[in-house]
């Protein structure tokens, strides 16, 4: 055996006393009685409060447990001064060796069972630090299976305290060990050595057997590196074989930890599979971190537990709406308690937990940060089932219709299947002349079940012959971490021919507060007098706000007739499905002649956004509409009053002495300002004027019509047209060409330069053609319409005819260029 395991025997000894709160405190609500318990079979409608539950925690003491493990033996006490119990559950911690001298006991009852009420829990917690302190002289090394054992039955079974009747409830045996009997020096097991260990192997047996007799199961866990795995599989079927539930894998069985590391896994996994409850594994991190665990809707008691091993680490809680909930106490149709927030293992007990993915914050200081922490939920459901009967009120002999449909404490109508894997439903029927009948409920799509997986569980029957007076129906279910609802339905034979049938239909909607659901009652009365029936609502979801109309139909005598009516959904009904019934009675005699489920689902109000979208979106599209069409109409003016590719032709005398083109961004909103340069000596030149219109400048600008108007310096503005000179001083100014589209291809290294040599002019040149002119030359392209002038002198220069030119002479670059 390896001590240091034995030590975590220990922890984990604490550990499950801390863990046994999901179900005394939450997770044991409902837990189902033993069979063969006096409660066992009893059709009652159980308590809402968790049911308790006795257990011992017994631990081996022997001489393998190493002195450095008592510091584990102390921390395993603070995870029980820590650990949530009901305050009806009871628990007792038993240390056990070997008696072998004067002096010792095979058995030192650290804590007795006590009841952990509040006084109880203060005992609990300083009783235990008793195992922190071994004393040899009144403990032997050994260990005494058989006196553990005993001791631990006697005290789970002893008589209730003075003043109550004791009740029938769970009695589990957590026994942490390596599952090797030693009573080999221990003199009441026989004089020698080999005689002491036979007679201890048989009085084991005996013992077990009493412990099964009592009702008492016996879950073994073993540590270390020499476990004998016989000796624990046969004390753990040696016990009471009884399970929590008919579903395999509840009985007890032993479980073998083999590292310190699964120490938390394990005595979770272990109790959960003892108290039929289940478990969801979450993530692990090094704080700081945020961790995750998901609880199903099917839950009703749970706790999360937070394995954080230092003390140092602060944990906070998020429920699935991403609200902090508190440490203690009710919020939102939830309970809350934390405990063991000092210890190294901490719990969130939760009852009506909201379902969904719960966060766990998880903080520490320097030096604090290097354990991981991992989260884990245990969970038990405790389901009521809403039971409708076809026909509301059978006759003897007549086959009738049983169909249940479960939900939680807290309201949540259970949808999905696959929360329900492995529920078996059955319904007990009893009354006057006849013995009990139980069937089976389904939920396989076989007739009666019409749907398979909608979670309803139908089953048909017939009523006995002999049956009168009252019928009584209570529905059974059967899972792992599922508590039977033996919520009862009762009803009455009917007694001679109908005269007044019924039927109710509800429509299955969705449905938003403040919304209604329709549905209709269809009666035929063959009375020869009216009938008044009443409806009302049975079985509501708690919390809902739910107004029936009308309440009172009347049928009239000799024909059929339907009637329409309505449930309104108040504005602070929770959300999800609708539990209840919609029912039918006829005031004659007080008989229920129909029922149906309210089949609505209720969600969230639509927001103001789901409601206008489509209305936001046709004006959105309107606007962008309206918006391109004004874009397209300023687009399309501006291009009309674009004065690109327009051609300025400074002349005198018929000859052009400079032209200048607009080019692309120089007319920003159809206006060219410009100006006459008349150097000393030189020829005139046309020279843009940047950013606008100067007062010492000429403006040529050109209209949203497409008209062009000139402006001259000083002077007032005219009406231009292409190909007409205009008087600008002592020259002629012809405007010619139109918008010239850019090419990109076009853009050549001489293409960039706007002037050509002062000089003669050359003569006209032919229209479409080019010739090239002497001096420094430079490139005039003719525009169409007109004659095209180009310099001459030295070197050479292109020129264009029937078409406005480009000149420029040497120095008269156009400087946006």
């Amino acid at each position: 055996m390896q001590w240091n395991d034995k030590g975590s025997a220990l922890l984990l000894a604490g550990a499950l006393l801390a863990l046994s709160a999901p179900f005394a405190a939450a997770g044991a609500a409902g837990a189902p009685a033993l069979p063969g318990s006096p409660r066992a079979g009893i059709a009652a409608e159980p308590a809402d409060g968790p049911d308790p539950i006795d257990f011992a925690v017994v631990v081996d003491q022997s001489k393998s447990l190493a002195d450095k493990d008592l510091a584990r033996e102390t921390e395993a006490a603070a995870l029980l001064s820590q650990g949530e119990i009901s305050e009806r559950s009871r628990a007792t911690v038993i240390g056990f060796g070997s008696s072998e001298k004067a002096g010792q006991s095979p058995v030192r009852e650290v804590c007795p069972l006590l009841v952990a009420d509040a006084a109880g829990r203060e005992a609990l917690s300083e009783c235990v630090q008793k195992l922190g302190r071994r004393d040899e002289a009144r403990m032997g090394p050994g260990t005494d299976f058989p006196a553990a054992i005993r001791q631990a039955v006697t005290r789970l079974t002893g008589a209730a305290p003075a003043g109550t009747s004791k009740p029938a409830v769970p009695k589990v045996v957590f026994l942490l060990t390596d599952g090797r009997l030693d009573v080999a020096d221990s003199p009441e097991y026989g004089t020698d050595r080999d005689s002491r260990q036979a007679n201890g192997e048989r009085r084991l047996t005996e013992e077990l057997a009493r412990a099964r007799a009592a009702g008492v199961q016996i879950w073994p866990l073993g540590f270390g590196s020499a476990i004998d795995r016989a000796a624990l599989t046969a004390m753990a079927g040696g016990g009471y074989r009884g399970a929590c539930s008919d579903i395999p894998g509840s009985a007890p069985k032993m479980r073998v930890v083999g590292t310190s590391a699964e120490i938390d896994k394990a005595l979770q996994e272990t109790f959960a599979a003892a108290r039929c409850a289940r478990i969801a594994h979450g993530t692990v991190g090094k704080p700081p971190a945020d961790l995750t665990v998901t609880i199903p809707p099917i839950a009703t008691d749970g706790s999360l537990t937070i394995s954080k091993h230092d003390p140092k680490v602060r944990v906070t809680y998020f429920d699935p709406a991403g609200r902090q909930v508190p440490a203690r106490g009710a919020f939102d149709g939830s309970v809350f308690e934390v405990s063991g927030q000092d210890g190294p293992v901490e719990a969130l007990r939760v009852k009506n937990p909201l379902p969904g993915r719960w966060r766990v914050h998880i903080e520490a200081p320097e030096g604090h940060r290097d354990r991981e922490v991992a989260v884990r939920a245990i969970w038990q459901g405790r389901l009521r089932s809403d039971v409708t009967l076809d026909p509301a009120s059978p006759r003897a002999g007549e086959e009738i219709t049983v169909q249940a449909r479960m939900q939680t404490r807290r309201g949540v109508v259970i949808t999905d299947p696959r929360q329900l894997a492995g529920l078996v439903v059955t319904a007990e029927m009893s009354g006057a002349g006849f013995a009990p009948v139980t069937f089976r409920l389904a939920d396989d799509g076989r007739a009666p079940d019409r749907k398979a997986g909608d979670v309803r569980f139908t089953g048909r029957l017939t009523v006995p012959a002999g049956a009168t007076g009252e019928l009584k129906f209570v529905t059974r279910m059967a899972a792992p971490g599922i508590t039977s609802d033996l919520r009862p339905l009762y009803a009455r034979t009917a007694e001679g021919p109908r005269t007044v049938v019924a039927g109710l239909a509800v429509d299955r909607v969705t449905v938003h507060p403040g919304g209604t659901v329709h549905g209709t009652l269809d009666v035929t009365n063959e009375d020869s007098a009216p009938h008044t029936l009443r409806l009302a609502l049975k079985d509501v979801t708690p919390g809902a706000e739910l107004a029936l109309t009308p309440t009172t139909v009347t049928a009239p005598p000799g024909r059929s007739t339907r009637v329409a009516f309505t449930v309104a959904v108040g504005g602070s009904t929770p959300q999800g499905e609708l539990g209840g019934q919609v029912t039918v009675v006829d005031t004659d005699g007080d008989l229920v002649l129909d029922s149906d489920y309210l089949d609505a689902r209720v969600v969230a109000p639509p927001t103001w956004w789901e409601r206008r979208w489509k209305e936001v979106a046709g004006a959105a599209a309107a606007l962008l509409l309206a918006a391109a069409f004004v874009g397209i109409r300023i687009a399309a003016r501006r291009r009309r009053r674009d004065l690109t590719g327009l051609t300025l032709e400074l002349g005198r005398e018929g000859r052009s002495l400079y032209a200048l083109t607009v080019r692309r961004g120089q007319s920003p909103g159809g206006v060219f300002a410009f100006t006459v340069d008349e150097p000393y000596g030189e020829p005139p030149a046309l020279r843009r004027i940047r950013g606008g219109t100067a007062a010492a400048s000429h403006v040529l600008r050109r209209t949203g019509g497409g008209d062009l108007l000139f402006r001259p310096r000083g002077g007032p503005q005219v009406s231009v047209r292409t190909g007409e000179p205009i008087a600008l001083g002592d020259h002629e100014l012809v405007v010619r060409g139109g918008r010239v589209e850019p090419v990109a291809t076009r853009e050549f290294p001489w293409s960039r330069r706007t002037r050509t040599p002062r000089g003669q002019a050359g003569a006209p040149g032919e229209g479409g053609g080019r010739r090239r002119g002497r001096g420094t030359g430079e490139e005039a392209r003719g525009g169409g319409g007109g004659t095209g002038y180009a310099g001459s002198g030295p070197g050479s220069g292109p020129a264009a005819g029937s078409g406005a030119g480009e000149t420029a002479g040497p120095g008269a670059y156009d400087d946006n260029f």
